[in-house]
């Protein structure tokens, strides 16, 4: 071990800088956060239940429309009740093991929508170009094995991600200009080069999140092309099928892409970006789904008004 390698201290603990340093917006933003969480649990909570309740929605599209909400509300629950307690305290810090714990989760989480997404393409495919064999492709073993290799490849994405970094030295600064821990910025803050890690690290997910995003987009212009074959009056029907997809798709993605494409990042745009991660788009994904699905509002009004209404007496 080198005499500098055995001198430094240290770092225990993290401190976030948060959005802002300004009282006035920090109450704003821990009014506005506060709400918008609310949102998000009641929200992906009510598409959960509704798909776990409701028999007509025992399908696939709705079991992985399911299991995304899941991903949506941990993703937020990751970071945003943290901000919360930080912005009413003024305490914000966080254990070196509670950041890596996080940077961890982050990524298994955010590796596994990607694949998830990729499912739901599938399923789109197989129901709208393969009708005639869509149960029996996409069968519940189908289903089951996708969501399970969705949370493998996840966990995969997030060891590869970290193996290296968490024997990274950290002697200060201990500063992260965020409300999360950011491997990027984690990174930055180690005692040593770590130029090349960087480099990897935001080569790593750039290529996964680039490659999985076009290849989705080249997946829904197959499905469109195929139906405009057979009927070009079906491609309305069709690209009103798939909107949803692609929004929600667009939505996740578009912040990865720019975060880890855009070679002039800025923090302030980061911190945007981040908020759209754990706060917007989960609130806008189960939004899409119910408002332009007349099955998914049928369900919920049919839910609703089961937990609104009084029993009766038999």
């Amino acid at each position: 071990m080198s005499t500098y390698e055995s001198n430094y201290t240290e770092v225990s603990e993290f401190v976030f800088l948060g959005l802002s340093t300004s009282r006035t917006i920090q109450h704003f933003l821990l009014a506005f956060s506060a709400v918008f969480y609310i949102t998000i649990v009641l929200g992906n909570i009510l598409v959960m239940f509704t798909v776990a309740l409701d028999p007509h929605l025992h399908s696939p599209m709705y079991f992985f429309l399911g299991n995304l909400s899941f991903i949506d509300l941990c993703l937020s629950t990751l970071t945003v009740p943290k901000m919360i307690s930080d912005l009413y305290s003024g305490h914000s810090t966080i254990s070196f093991q509670g950041c890596v714990i996080q940077i961890f989760v982050l990524h298994v989480l955010g590796g596994s929508e990607m694949v998830l997404l990729i499912a739901m393409a599938l399923d789109r495919y197989v129901a709208i170009c393969k009708p005639l064999h869509y149960l029996t492709i996409m069968s519940p073993r189908t289903c089951a094995l996708l969501l399970a290799g969705a949370w493998v490849i996840g966990l995969i994405h997030s060891v590869a991600q970290l193996a290296f970094v968490v024997h990274l030295p950290f002697c200060g600064p201990n500063e992260i200009n965020s409300f999360y821990c950011d491997l990027p910025q984690f990174i930055k803050l180690a005692c040593s080069d770590t130029y090349s890690m960087e480099f990897m690290v935001t080569a790593n997910s750039g290529f996964i999140s680039t490659g999985t995003f076009f290849l989705l987009m080249v997946s829904y212009a197959v499905i469109l092309f195929t139906v405009w074959k057979r009927s070009s009056g079906a491609l309305s029907k069709a690209l009103s099928t798939l909107s949803a997809h692609i929004s929600v798709v667009v939505l996740f993605f578009g912040p990865c892409i720019f975060v880890y494409m855009w070679t002039f990042p800025t923090v302030s745009v980061d911190k945007f970006l981040a908020i759209l991660d754990f706060m917007i788009t989960p609130i806008l994904n189960p939004a899409i789904y119910t408002l332009r699905n007349k099955d998914m509002k049928l369900a919920m009004r049919r839910l609703v008004s089961q937990l609104l209404s009084p029993r009766k007496s038999s």
